[in-house]
């Protein structure tokens, strides 16, 4: 299987020293598109290398979109976003990034291994997404890939942002970005706003990624995704059509402060999520605040066990579904839905339409 071969092969780069300078510690994690090695510089720094499988190292277009990750991290400007401190091609081709190696787990593992996240840590997570946010869209940048995949807390509870490889840029003279076309959907289904779902390119901006803290926030607090759907295709039905559930649907006793917050977040129209991040951040501490003077020590009863979640992150091969690694270091699209030889996905008004129809 192509996950296997791909685990193989990165297995079989451990002990290997990169350009003379980087040696490959330990192999942390893989997936269909990168593998994230533990290493070590020649003058004993500790870094993790993100390195590009060297097959697909060799499409110009995935090489440039995996190293503009790292220009566009950098360019954030915010402890939060993870540092990019080097990027260079190993000897046999395949393209890496060098970044700051952190220990703990990311949002995405902890809810899988705890079906939910109480809401004073869930509102703590979300108020260190929006804080990197707030950078991030003043300087242009749209993430369009928030996720629980795309969240790490460390050993020492600080929130990280990773991947910047769906960014999108604001146009200037040092990050030209070519026009994502309209009916080009790219992201994780499971945390796309409406207009992303719907390939509308020019719809995206900033209350998209809001759209995502807010579906990010539903998932940790209730285990459950925004979206229904059997498939990749139906949860993207649903994103592009539907209007999402109140959270007091699954958790009927949570305070209206927590409850507002995620709703308007997740409001199917642009125009009635919160403005900005610095905005939905002020709801945040709101929340934070209601929740300590109302409820004291207690939480909300937790909603009821939900069934396993499914892997969030699709790979081009899909071996994230199938094998069930975690394949945040990894661009993120939605190729269950595409051919494996493809990295974007073409949805016309018409399909979602007629699909929606036969639902």
């Amino acid at each position: 299987m192509a996950e296997d071969r791909s685990r193989e092969q990165a297995l079989s780069r451990v002990g290997s020293v990169l350009r003379g300078k980087w040696k490959l510690d330990k192999l942390l994690d893989t997936g269909g598109m990168a593998s994230v090695f533990a290493a070590t510089h020649r003058n004993g720094s500790r870094v993790a290398i993100k390195l590009l499988h060297a097959s697909l190292s060799k499409q110009e277009d995935l090489r440039s979109r995996f190293l503009r990750e790292g220009y566009v991290a950098n360019k954030v400007g915010h402890p939060g976003a993870v540092s990019i401190v080097d990027d260079d091609e190993t000897e046999d081709g395949a393209v890496f990034l060098v970044m700051e190696l952190l220990e703990g787990e990311s949002l995405d593992a902890r809810i899988k291994r705890d079906g939910r996240v109480p809401v004073r840590e869930s509102l703590r997570i979300a108020d260190g997404i929006l804080d990197v946010l707030i950078a991030a869209h003043n300087n242009g940048i749209v993430h369009r890939d928030i996720k629980p995949g795309n969240v790490f807390m460390t050993r020492d509870r600080k929130v990280k942002v990773l991947d910047f490889g769906l960014a999108r840029v604001r146009e200037s003279s040092a990050f030209q970005e070519k026009q994502t076309r309209d009916g080009v959907v790219m992201g994780t289904v499971n945390y796309m706003a409406p207009e992303q779902a719907r390939g509308k390119t020019a719809n995206i901006d900033a209350r998209t990624d809001l759209f995502a803290v807010g579906a990010t926030l539903f998932t940790s607090l209730t285990g459950q995704h925004v979206h229904d759907g059997d498939t990749a295709m139906d949860r993207m039905i649903s994103a592009a059509s539907m209007p999402v559930r109140s959270l007091s649907v699954l958790l009927p006793d949570a305070p209206p402060a927590l409850v507002q917050l995620v709703d308007r977040a997740l409001a199917f129209e642009r125009d009635h999520r919160w403005p900005n991040a610095t905005t939905m951040q002020g709801a945040v501490h709101n929340a934070r605040v209601h929740i300590v003077s109302t409820l004291g020590a207690s939480e909300p009863p937790p909603a009821p066990a939900p069934p396993a979640i499914p892997p969030v992150d699709l790979d081009f091969d899909n071996s994230a579904e199938r094998s069930g690694l975690d394949s945040s270091m990894g661009l993120s699209f939605i190729d269950e839905i595409a051919p494996p030889e493809t990295s974007e996905v073409v949805v016309s008004d018409s399909m979602v339409e007629e699909a929606h129809r036969k639902r």
